[in-house]
C-alpha cells in the first residue's frame, strides 16, 4: 500500500544569505557552493519528484537522473541538493540552462549528450521521519549514512568544521563531480551553516 512521500511537495527550501566574510566563532559546518540548480528530491520507492528552488517540478528537464538516484537514495526519503552538469572545464552552468527547453525531444537529446549529476547536501526526511527539526550536524550524519553507497552521478557534498576548507573545498568538489579531471572554473565560494541549529540557511561567501 502506497504511503506517499515522507513529506509532501512542495516545500520551501532553506536559503543562505550572501556574506562577505566567514562568521566568527566555532560550531560551523563548511561546504562548497555548487554552480547548479537547487533541487529537492522526493522519493517514495518507485516514485520520484524533483522540486526546484521556486517550488516547480524539474523532472521533465532531467529525465536521466531517476536512474542515477534509484540505487543511491533510501527507498523513502527527501534529499536537498543541487543539480549540476560537469564538463572538461568544470561545472557548466550554461549547459544546465539549455536543459530548460519546452521540447521533450530536445531535452532527451541533451540528457544523452550532457547528462546531469545530483549533489546531495541535506537529508530532510527518511522513511516516515521528518528530520527538519533536527540539528544540522545530526542531519549531516544521517545523510552520510543514507548515502553511504552513492554511485554514478550522485554525489555527497564535502563538509568540514575546518574554516580553511571553505576556500579549498569548492575546487576539489568540482573536480570530484567532473570525474577528477578538472579543478573547475577557479571560483572560490562556499556555504556555512550552524551545526547546532535546525535550519541550514547559514551564509554564502564568495571571493
Amino acid at each position: 500500500m502506497a504511503e506517499g512521500f515522507p513529506i509532501e511537495p512542495p516545500i520551501e527550501p532553506m536559503l543562505a544569505k550572501l556574506a562577505t566574510a566567514l562568521p566568527a566563532g566555532e560550531g560551523w559546518l563548511f561546504e562548497p557552493k555548487w554552480d547548479g540548480f537547487r533541487a529537492i528530491v522526493f522519493r517514495d520507492r518507485d516514485r520520484f519528484y524533483l522540486q526546484s528552488r521556486d517550488l516547480r517540478p524539474l523532472d521533465r528537464y532531467f529525465p536521466e537522473l531517476e536512474a542515477e538516484l534509484r540505487p543511491s537514495l533510501p527507498a523513502r526519503c527527501v534529499v536537498d541538493g543541487e543539480i549540476v552538469i560537469a564538463s572538461g572545464g568544470g561545472l557548466d552552468f550554461d549547459a544546465l540552462q539549455l536543459r530548460l527547453h519546452p521540447a521533450a525531444s530536445r531535452v532527451a537529446k541533451l540528457a544523452k549528450e550532457t547528462p546531469a549529476s545530483f549533489v546531495a547536501f541535506d537529508l530532510l526526511a527518511r522513511d516516515s521521519h521528518d528530520l527538519r527539526a533536527r540539528p544540522q550536524a545530526e542531519r549531516r550524519r544521517l545523510l552520510e549514512e543514507a548515502l553511504a553507497k552513492t554511485s554514478g552521478r550522485v554525489h555527497l557534498t564535502p563538509c568540514s568544521r575546518d574554516r580553511r576548507s571553505s576556500t579549498s573545498a569548492p575546487r576539489t568538489a568540482s573536480s570530484r563531480a567532473s570525474g577528477g579531471t578538472s579543478r573547475g572554473r577557479g571560483r572560490s565560494s562556499g556555504r556555512c551553516c550552524s551545526a547546532s541549529t535546525t535550519t541550514r540557511g547559514g551564509c554564502t561567501t564568495s571571493a
